[in-house]
């Protein structure tokens, strides 16, 4: 089954998150009256009982209070039916040792999926038994205007990294309450890099311990 051109929204860093409404494991929610004013992680699941899900999965519980201590709601979406997602968690659970209390979305029709456009294209292979393409392993960080601000996608075989998804959001919310930028390979304690569009006055006015390098690359402490 083809996906009309229509269905195709393209969504890019700063795009509004689109809204819907859909069931879930807690229960039908509409989308951004869940998420509210709060930062939140919205991933996808090719469908459920699968390998590489079932360990992903399992890692978004253990790490479930990170995301709590960081005002971060989380919320998985795969591409079947909540009774199925109710028993799979139960299979999750025993085989990663944990407990899943956020909530998975049911997209058994892939409405979701086309609206965030998580479907693999790649290539003929990637099809479900519906003649669907499968869904890719997306990941979208949302801030509290639901604006997307960051997006990271996984293809079907590769299990993500819950490492770099922590340093991403660490980085999000740090660089939205302060005029810094992250160096590559960052992580919280590290220095940090003044934003350029400070001039040497304002960022010693801000950050007086200010390292300069170069006029266009300037690093200071955050205590």
């Amino acid at each position: 089954m083809s996906i009309p051109p229509e269905l195709h929204n393209p969504l890019r860093l700063g795009s509004t998150a689109p809204n819907f409404e859909a069931e879930t494991t807690h229960g039908v929610i509409d989308f951004h009256e869940w998420k509210k004013n709060t930062w939140a992680i919205l991933f996808s699941h090719p469908e459920d009982f699968t390998p590489v899900c079932t360990t992903e999965l399992g890692e978004f519980a253990k790490l479930h209070s990170e995301f709590t201590k960081r005002r971060v709601k989380i919320i998985g979406l795969s591409c079947d039916s909540v009774e199925r997602h109710h028993k799979w968690i139960l299979d999750i659970n025993e085989t990663q040792n944990c407990t899943v209390k956020f909530p998975i979305i049911a997209d058994p029709d892939r409405k979701v999926a086309v609206l965030y456009d998580m479907l693999d294209h790649q290539d003929a292979t990637n099809i479900d038994k519906k003649g669907m393409p499968l869904t890719v392993r997306s990941v979208f960080f949302l801030d509290p205007l639901h604006k997307i601000r960051a997006q990271i996608t996984y293809p079907a075989s590769t299990g993500r990294n819950f490492n770099e998804i922590l340093r991403v959001m660490d980085s999000l919310q740090l660089c939205n309450s302060k005029k810094v930028a992250t160096p590559a390979n960052w992580k919280p304690g590290y220095d940090v890099i003044v934003h350029n569009s400070l001039n040497d006055q304002q960022a010693r006015e801000l950050f007086p311990d200010m390292k300069v390098v170069k006029p266009y690359l300037r690093y200071t402490e955050l205590q």
